[in-house]
């Protein structure tokens, strides 16, 4: 079973995230198991603080080494340690991918100006960020990175297909769903879906992803291998995209 654990000063935030979807699920069929610290029971102050004011001074409150050392020391697998912040490298699929092989991983979840930076240095393993943004705190990213990892888990989604064939999975993004009715607005459900024809259906698939990648995220395209069909394809999108703004 693979274990996450979360040292925070927030677990209800935590803990009722757990209580939904493919993450509970998971929980269930004992796929994973959470772990969630509170930070403040490894305090060594009598009003249960575990940060101080910052050296050299300025504004908010840096978050102390030791309680967080003590609290790693409380996990008793070895663990590899994951600290949110904004100075980490980006998340992507890919990275994603990589830490599903983890069987024990630890989220720290900063909050105030952070952790005391030999925190960083002698405890944490890597250091990831969501995006260019600051928000207030580590929980949030790290609830996501749980589920990006768990929902990948062998025997944890019903659909597994329609987890490898998710957005960035290949470095393309998804092409687009329809379902009932055919007819929405005057709006419709393109024909090839409904044709029967499994080939097709695949190939306009194929061009969709293709397509709409190049449209919103050129960059991401950098790092696909394209074939002789994709790369047909692709023209064969932008040409229709063109006629279709000159119309």
């Amino acid at each position: 079973m693979r274990t996450f654990n979360f040292i925070t000063i927030f677990p209800d935030l935590i803990n009722n995230f757990l209580k939904y979807g493919l993450v509970n699920r998971a929980i269930e069929k004992k796929i994973i198991e959470i772990n969630t610290i509170y930070l403040r029971d490894f305090s060594d102050d009598s009003n249960l603080r575990i940060d101080d004011k910052s050296y050299g001074g300025g504004p908010g409150m840096v978050m102390r080494y030791k309680p967080v050392e003590d609290a790693l020391k409380s996990i008793t697998r070895k663990s590899y340690v994951i600290y949110l912040s904004p100075h980490g490298s980006k998340l992507d699929q890919h990275k994603i991918s990589e830490l599903t092989k983890a069987q024990n991983l630890t989220f720290l979840c900063g909050r105030y100006e952070g952790y005391d930076q030999r925190v960083v240095d002698d405890l944490v393993d890597e250091q990831i960020s969501l995006g260019d943004y600051v928000i207030s705190g580590g929980e949030l990213p790290s609830l996501i990175l749980l589920e990006g990892i768990t929902r990948l888990l062998p025997n944890v989604a019903n659909d597994l297909d329609s987890i490898l064939n998710d957005s960035f999975t290949d470095n393309l993004l998804d092409y687009p769903h329809y379902t009932r009715p055919e007819s929405i607005n005057g709006h419709e459900v393109p024909d090839v879906l409904l044709s029967g024809n499994h080939n097709e259906i695949a190939k306009w698939r194929r061009k969709q992803s293709l397509g709409i990648t190049w449209k919103n995220r050129p960059d991401l395209l950098k790092n696909v291998k394209l074939s002789i069909e994709d790369d047909k394809l692709l023209k064969e999108y932008i040409n229709e995209s063109k006629e279709n703004e000159n119309k």
